[in-house]
């Protein structure tokens, strides 16, 4: 039997090196496109970069996922500092808006696609083999899953704001109105909703998530 130490710190260390990846990319993304656009903001805030350190928030990246794991959630999430957006100073502010947002899923859904292809070149046999192989398939679910939450057409999340640049100004302007209580409403559909019996945002992510993960195997020769 094997000690359950060694097995949580197992199970720790094929989760933690793949959220910590997805999260930093995914913060680095939406920083880079916002300097691209004009804004410096993150930029002299040091947001520029591929260092986790500058993006991983204490509770967020590391306490609220091994929580997660702990009490064996069903459902893994994390987050990190979100990026400050000085959106006055894109260059074309309705547009760069809707790049900015779409930054940090997009490149969400292209690691997922490396991991992929990676399991399908890689072959290293033993426990080292086997290891890479769970980091890579965790890291598929992980940056789809994450890529899916955050298009949630609610703000602060990605996919509000991008429903924000696109929507005509009679609808985008309410939708924006809503970000100061954007989280509130993000924690009844994710976790009071299904308490409830009443399914909510989880079903839809989980269900998003599985029909994603699935065209990312087919594609790559996985399936």
């Amino acid at each position: 039997m094997s000690d359950p130490l060694s097995t949580m710190m197992l199970v720790i260390s094929v989760w933690a090196l793949p959220l910590v990846i997805a999260i930093t990319f995914h913060e680095a993304a939406h920083a880079y496109v916002a300097r691209a656009c004009g804004d410096d903001t993150a930029w002299m805030l040091g947001r520029v970069t591929l260092n986790p350190i500058k993006h991983i928030d204490p509770f967020g990246t590391i306490l609220l996922p091994l929580l997660l794991l702990a009490i064996q959630s069903p459902f893994l999430f994390g987050y990190a500092k979100p990026v400050p957006v000085n959106f006055r100073g894109l260059r074309h502010p309705r547009r760069d808006m809707i790049l900015v947002a779409a930054a940090g899923p997009a490149i969400n859904l292209l690691l997922a696609l490396i991991a992929a292809i990676a399991i399908r070149l890689i072959d290293m046999p033993g426990e080292a083999g086997e290891w890479l192989m769970r980091n890579l398939a965790n890291a598929i679910l992980i940056n789809v899953v994450l890529a899916i939450f955050n298009l949630i057409p609610i703000p602060p999340l990605d996919g509000g704001r991008i429903a924000v640049g696109v929507l005509p100004r009679f609808l985008g302007r309410p939708l924006a109105r809503l970000e100061p209580y954007g989280m509130l409403i993000l924690i009844g559909l994710v976790f009071l909703m299904p308490l409830a019996g009443l399914g909510g945002a989880t079903q839809w992510i989980a269900q998003s998530s599985r029909y994603v993960v699935e065209a990312i195997l087919r594609l790559t020769g996985n399936a």
